[in-house]
């Protein structure tokens, strides 16, 4: 039996497994699960080969380089796309993060930190919570399809090889102002609420002096903190809603 091996059609494979590379591996959605490289690089190609053959005759087939630097320039832009969408979705997971440290600060947890396994760096409590509670969300409400066929409009919007000038950068820029909105938003009754606290507290230490507040107060602050932040998680469903609906917008936009 004669097998014969497309030339075009390997390197558009492998061009194609660079860009869903990227966005999966640096994007937290396998950055949190502690599957090895080899997993984590047989599913990517798999991926690659799945949406070749689906959608293949759409997205064109790039032809073979006369030179390896023109190959290497197209490797690395295919790796910018896939840091560029992947960049949403790290937005978006970012905001649990950043909302978590925020409340970290309130309660007093501030002082202590976490240590991830995977990134070795030292990440908020209440935001490694959080952020791990959105992944949870994240696929319980399967975006994780619609992950699969943006990556699929984005092969039909700019296929392999294209220019990075189709890209619109100016939504990227915008994209970091979700993180601070979203992430105060999330995290606002609970904040707002250890604010109050803060206040009332602060009238009871000029009007008893005696008294030690800060003893009574990190241990009632933290009591509060979570009481409230537990009592607001089910009002968080349209904030996340919109959240992770925010993210394929972004990527529709940033594709042009």
């Amino acid at each position: 039996m004669d097998i014969t091996v497309n030339a075009n059609s390997v390197i558009t494979l492998i061009l194609m497994s660079i860009r869903i590379g990227a966005v999966f591996i640096l994007s937290p959605l396998l950055s949190l699960t502690q599957l090895p490289v080899k997993i984590k690089v047989l599913l990517v190609l798999g991926l690659a080969a799945m949406v070749y053959g689906g959608v293949g005759d759409a997205i064109g087939t790039y032809e073979v380089p006369e030179s390896f630097g023109q190959l290497f320039s197209a490797a690395l832009s295919e790796l910018f796309v896939g840091m560029v969408l992947a960049f949403g979705i790290f937005a978006v997971f970012a905001v649990f993060m950043f909302g978590g440290r925020i409340l970290d600060f309130q309660m007093g947890f501030g002082v202590a930190g976490l240590i991830d396994p995977l990134t070795r760096a030292q990440n908020a409590l209440l935001g490694t919570a959080l952020t791990i509670m959105a992944v949870i969300v994240f696929f319980a409400l399967d975006a994780h399809h619609y992950v699969l066929r943006g990556l699929v409009y984005s092969f039909e919007r700019l296929p392999v090889g294209v220019s990075l000038t189709e890209l619109n950068m100016a939504v990227v820029v915008s994209q970091f102002g979700v993180v601070f909105v979203y992430g105060l938003a999330i995290v606002s009754p609970a904040v707002l609420t250890l604010l109050l606290l803060d206040i009332g507290m602060a009238v009871a230490a000029r009007t008893m002096p005696q008294v030690n507040i800060f003893i009574v107060g990190l241990p009632l602050k933290i009591a509060v903190g979570l009481l409230v932040l537990a009592l607001s998680i089910k009002y968080m469903s349209a904030t996340i809603e919109s959240l992770f609906s925010g993210l394929f917008r972004y990527w529709e936009q940033v594709l042009g």
